[in-house]
């Protein structure tokens, strides 16, 4: 939900703001881009600098910037324009009172009284001014605005009491916005299971047969699933591709009887699961314990059949929504028909290698997503980014018909 998203992060002077450089590392994990306005006194408990290196944008303090001859104005304006999310954390007492009453004498107040985007807020403070009644005023004020409270924990203050106060961990915040973000995401609350790219299939120690996949569609599906709500398991062949998302847990596999292995040990917990791995048939059945050497000889293997891993899945299946893939070059609608059925699924993704810019180390794909039912829906050839938003929209309408 955080990907691609920028966030305005405001710091303010409380014992809690040593915990923002934690906050801006998960939030850059996460995808976003952040900048970083500090008040004054928060600067006391946390370095401009350390947080300008992690967020690598230049961190605000103030409303004019004086470097040499040179003034420069910072404009909140602009600021709260740029936001899609303004987070202000810690959140102290002062601050609050100040944001729930329209007082504006910071760079962080004006941005904040300038912003068209959700605001989040953090509070942070001893147990005795979290309790108070003003304190509480100013919290019911804030979310009379539409502002988002990220609530406070209890545990150990910097004042030696133990209670309510405490800021909520960086972990805790970036998980509250992103399952605030998600509420009313189509795919919120499920659980889905991708397989990309190809399998290696070992000859001896140095050579393996393979394909040509890349990956990129699965990873595309995976980003989009996890965009939409979803939380994502990517079990990927061997692949150049890397993905950092918090909603999605990648696992690298090599072979088909290990994509096999951990395929199976997810899917009963899975709602929908996408096979679009480019899985070997076929394994070399003996493999040599050391390098094959060259020869006048021709060389023979013999090979034996990997386990199917999406007949698998459509034998096994139960509440799971089951989406296979068919790259064919010849009577292709006939022979994915044929694959949907045998396999028990619900629907297959189709595209054949006679379509220009479809198939295996392409950016771009073409397909026929067909059901159950055997309806066709085509589409053209497009990014495989934007492949992945049309096989999630079909998928969708069909789990919410």
């Amino acid at each position: 939900m955080l990907v691609g998203k920028r966030i305005l992060l405001g710091i303010t002077g409380g014992i809690a703001a040593y915990k923002t450089t934690f906050l801006v590392r998960l939030l850059i994990k996460a995808g976003a881009e952040v900048k970083v306005i500090l008040t004054e006194s928060a600067s006391s408990f946390v370095s401009p600098l350390t947080l300008a290196t992690l967020s690598k944008n230049a961190v605000l303090t103030a409303f004019v910037k004086e470097e040499g001859d040179t003034t420069e104005w910072n404009n909140h304006v602009s600021l709260g324009l740029w936001a899609d999310l303004f987070l202000i954390a810690p959140t102290t007492a002062n601050t609050m009172s100040k944001m729930a009453n329209g007082s504006c004498d910071n760079l962080l107040l004006a941005t904040y009284l300038s912003a068209k985007c959700p605001v989040f807020f953090a509070p942070a403070m001893d147990l005795d001014m979290y309790k108070h009644p003003s304190t509480q005023i100013s919290f019911e004020k804030l979310k009379a605005f539409g502002n988002v409270m990220i609530p406070a924990t209890s545990g150990e203050l910097a004042s030696g009491l133990y209670g309510e106060g405490r800021m909520a961990e960086p972990e805790d915040i970036v998980s509250f916005m992103t399952d605030h973000l998600s509420e009313g995401q189509p795919l919120k609350g499920k659980k889905v299971l991708i397989t990309a790219g190809p399998t290696y299939e070992a000859i001896d120690p140095v050579r393996f047969i393979g394909n040509h996949s890349s990956g990129l569609m699965g990873f595309e599906l995976a980003k989009a699933a996890a965009e939409l709500g979803a939380s994502v398991i990517l079990v990927t062949g061997p692949s150049h591709l890397v993905l950092d998302h918090l909603m999605i847990e990648l696992v690298r596999v090599v072979s088909a009887e290990e994509m096999y292995n951990s395929v199976h040990k997810h899917y009963k917990s899975i709602d929908i699961a996408i096979c679009a791995a480019a899985v070997a048939d076929y394994r070399p059945k003996s493999v040599a314990e050391q390098k094959i050497k060259k020869s006048d000889n021709d060389l023979s293997i013999e090979f034996t059949k990997n386990k199917d891993i999406l007949l698998s899945l459509g034998e096994q299946k139960q509440k799971q929504f089951l989406v296979g893939f068919a790259l064919e070059t010849e009577n292709e609608v006939a022979n994915a028909k044929g694959k949907l059925e045998r396999k028990h699924l619900d629907a297959i993704v189709l595209n054949s290698l006679n379509d220009p810019g479809a198939g295996f180390g392409k950016a771009t794909n073409k397909i026929q997503f067909i059901d159950k039912n055997l309806t066709i829906k085509t589409f053209e050839l497009k990014t495989k980014a934007e492949v992945a938003a049309d096989i999630w929209n079909e998928i969708i309408q069909r789990i919410h018909a």
